[in-house]
């Protein structure tokens, strides 16, 4: 798009013109064939109709107003909320809202939609200068992406090879500059987990992990378009074509349409341009981009708020299903149901106190309360594993006895056994009880629901980072040092002779082992 074009633009994308923004020729990997066309591919083309959903519901009155503001680039648009950084907890609060509401779309499934990565993006505008002789690249895609509303991803992970090597040891597969040219640098190697890949317009590369970036050549944060010659994303299988191929909608009402999909992204001799990079060769700010860019403060923000509205949808579900199964006013079961309503409502109480309490941000910003954000990070890797294990508890057996697809149904020989056997309680007919199951079943059982448990557990973070950063912020922000000078002034009101702080009376006229002691003394 030339530069005359992005002036012009006066608001972001439609479903259509992003339909159209993947026709790009991409390359992108599947059971040994290029895909040649995502938008059309049964692997990826209902997926893609979801995030087109998404863009279609910025310019519709039903959600516009809730999920857009003014942009502030001087185009006179409008833009997605979380594209633009905050200045007030009013302002963050109404933003949360805007995340929850493209969120309820996808019913909380998709949690690399394309406000994911605005996240970061919003931290271009809001501190520019972070990124050196590199802040007016910052400030270009700032304003490109504010006002087109581009769908980003990111890959920060190497890839599982080698980890018991230093990063330098790994030049075949981790990411690295080869070369240079008048254009950019030529960029090789790859990285995981790019998540959504296949359906972005560019993906956001930079590193994140217990070991540190060892060499100028690895010290790269940069932005690549999904165009780019030497770029191969290697997909997992697709839940998606599993679904159109062996069932129906309502077999599998999310895999056929929710689908991310997962992908290693390649770099083979890629090249990066310079207005795209953001960091190059600067070691000490490539290992502390992650903590430092307030990427961490807002991703942890957009992560909570999708995941409440997830525990919203599952919460019905999780009800609905036991009303099916005349079971849902048993009181160990509507213990188990209060218990899945907690995380529900610890999750959404997160996210109200990351907008209304938030810490300040550069250029007289605001950004979400890191604290909380940091505990979401923890509780979330628990919370959906254990709301996992209750559905299996108590709906049970009913998630296995379904009919094998909606063709079931439609044999009028087969069908008044089904509606027999498989009716519900509460007066709830087959054709509704299996429709709730099949939800269920494809929400937490099928591999779309095993998936989800996957990335519930580990798409912030390992297991032991996101608990020793919370441990690392307290250091840094000076509050683990408040934490033991609390604990000291405790310590501080007693000795050996007991009270020194007058507020207490010491217990010399009543302590039976002290009487004794000046008994024995005396005698």
């Amino acid at each position: 798009m030339t530069s005359k074009q992005q002036e012009a633009v006066k608001k972001p994308m439609t479903g259509e013109e992003y339909l159209e923004s993947l026709r790009d020729g991409r390359e992108i990997w599947l059971h040994g064939e290029k895909v040649e066309d995502v938008t059309t591919h049964p692997a990826f083309r209902n997926s893609a109709r979801s995030i087109a959903r998404l863009y279609d519901a910025l310019h519709d009155p039903e959600h516009k107003d809730i999920l857009t503001r003014e942009t502030d680039t001087g185009n006179g648009g409008y833009t997605q909320r979380f594209f633009r950084p905050d200045k007030t907890a009013e302002d963050l609060f109404k933003t949360r809202d805007a995340i929850a509401e493209w969120s309820r779309l996808t019913y909380g499934q998709m949690g690399r939609s394309p406000d994911y990565k605005a996240s970061f993006l919003a931290t271009l505008g809001a501190n520019p200068e972070y990124y050196g002789k590199y802040e007016a690249n910052a400030r270009r895609w700032y304003k490109e992406a504010q006002e087109n509303n581009y769908y980003f991803n990111h890959a920060i992970i190497n890839p599982p090879v080698d980890r018991d090597k230093p990063i330098d040891e790994v030049k075949d597969v981790f990411i690295r500059c080869v070369g240079e040219t008048e254009e950019g640098i030529l960029v090789s190697g790859a990285k995981m987990v790019a998540t959504g890949s296949a359906l972005t317009n560019y993906n956001f590369i930079a590193h994140y992990g217990a070991l540190p970036i060892p060499t100028e050549e690895y010290a790269l944060v940069f932005v690549a378009d999904m165009a780019t010659p030497g770029i191969k994303l290697i997909s997992r299988p697709s839940y998606e074509l599993n679904a159109a191929v062996t069932g129906s909608p309502f077999d599998y009402p999310l895999s056929s349409r929710f689908d991310e999909n997962d992908t290693v992204i390649v770099f083979d001799n890629a090249l990066i341009p310079w207005e795209n990079l953001l960091v190059y060769k600067d070691v000490e700010k490539a290992n502390s981009f992650f903590a430092e860019s307030g990427f961490l403060h807002r991703f942890t923000f957009h992560g909570v708020t999708r995941l409440a509205v997830k525990l919203d949808f599952i919460s019905g579900l999780l009800m609905k299903a036991l009303r099916a199964n005349g079971t849902d006013k048993f009181r160990g079961v509507q213990a188990n149901i209060g218990e899945v309503l907690a995380y529900r409502n610890m999750f959404w109480a997160m996210s109200d106190a990351m907008a209304l309490n938030p810490n300040e941000g550069p250029n007289g910003t605001v950004l979400p309360n890191i604290d909380y954000g940091l505990s979401y990070r923890v509780f979330m890797s628990e919370g959906w594993p254990r709301v996992k294990d209750i559905i299996e508890t108590v709906v049970a057996g009913s998630l296995i006895v379904q009919p094998s697809s909606a063709n079931d149904f439609k044999n009028p020989e087969l069908r008044p056994y089904i509606d027999k056997l498989y009716r519900g309680s509460n007066n709830i007919e087959a054709i509704e009880k299996i429709k709730v199951i099949k939800l269920l079943w494809d929400a937490i059982g099928t591999e779309f629901g095993g998936r989800h448990e996957l990335y519930e557990r580990n798409y912030s973070g390992n297991n032991e980072n996101i608990r020793l950063e919370n441990l690392v912020m307290a250091q840094q922000t000076g509050q683990a040092t408040a934490y033991e000078k609390f604990a000291q002034e405790c310590m501080d009101d007693y000795d050996l002779d007991g009270w020194v702080n007058p507020t207490w009376i010491n217990p010399d006229d009543v302590n039976v082992t002290l009487k004794n002691k000046i008994k024995t003394t005396k005698n």
